[in-house]
């Protein structure tokens, strides 16, 4: 609540003279540390027009990693109407997608083409969901559809998101309701080490299609994956 009440009102100053806010993303940063999140970065966000392609373990992923490169998220819908933490999301002009309607993937790709059209980075987590904070999902391709042939050059830059030893303790999955999820997250003493990776950016052009830019995306993020976890391999499943 402090974080917010710090930078809301110079955001809004910010739109009201129709000038990119940087407050978001501050908020966002100050967020991760109000909640525990102690986040240190390795590498840094690719220069120019950048899409970010990120691991998914828990809701905190989105205050890190919003805090160390300023990325709008893709996210699914139902954020949206969630009081407070909705309209939040909007202020970083997240883009809401649908999981469920069929004939959606039209209009998403081409909300998500608009967002692109702008200079801010887009980071999605294509493994639809969050996981057991060790196994990697499949990345499921579908909106990379739009990087085949994007609105500008981009660079596809993979990002690992760390939470080391403490990953399946904080991992939100199952059949876990968010709010209890954030109280028992909230509860948990002690600070949270988070380390966001940046990865070797790759060109999109040079990949065949949608399916070959998950794919590299995704063996990037497993070795990272694997070159950090010494005292067990990852599961990494096909």
């Amino acid at each position: 609540m402090l974080a917010l009440l710090l930078c809301l009102a110079p955001h809004l100053l910010w739109k009201v003279a129709a000038r990119p806010s940087p407050w978001p993303r501050r908020f966002l940063g100050l967020a991760a540390r109000a909640v525990g999140a102690r986040v240190s970065t390795q590498g840094s966000p690719a220069s120019g027009d950048i899409f970010l392609i990120a691991n998914h373990v828990s809701w905190i992923d989105i205050l890190a990693l919003a805090g160390a490169s300023g990325a709008a998220f893709v996210a699914h819908d139902g954020i949206a109407g969630w009081p407070v933490i909705g309209w939040l999301a909007r202020q970083n002009h997240s883009l809401f997608v649908s999981r469920d309607r069929r004939g959606a993937l039209a209009g998403q790709l081409e909300g998500l083409r608009d967002a692109l059209a702008g200079h801010q980075p887009v980071a999605i987590f294509p493994e639809g969901t969050t996981g057991d904070g060790v196994t990697l999902l499949p990345f499921k391709p579908a909106l990379m559809a739009v990087l085949v042939a994007p609105p500008r050059p981009m660079t596809i830059q993979p990002v690992h998101i760390d939470y080391g030893a403490a990953a399946p303790e904080i991992a939100w999955h199952g059949d876990e309701p968010a709010w209890a999820n954030v109280k028992r997250l909230l509860a948990r003493k002690g600070g949270l080490p988070v380390t966001i990776r940046f990865l070797s950016p790759f060109d999109p052009a040079a990949c065949a299609d949608r399916k070959a830019i998950a794919a590299q995306a995704r063996e990037t993020i497993a070795a990272s994956i694997a070159a950090h976890s010494p005292s067990s391999t990852p599961s990494v499943p096909v």
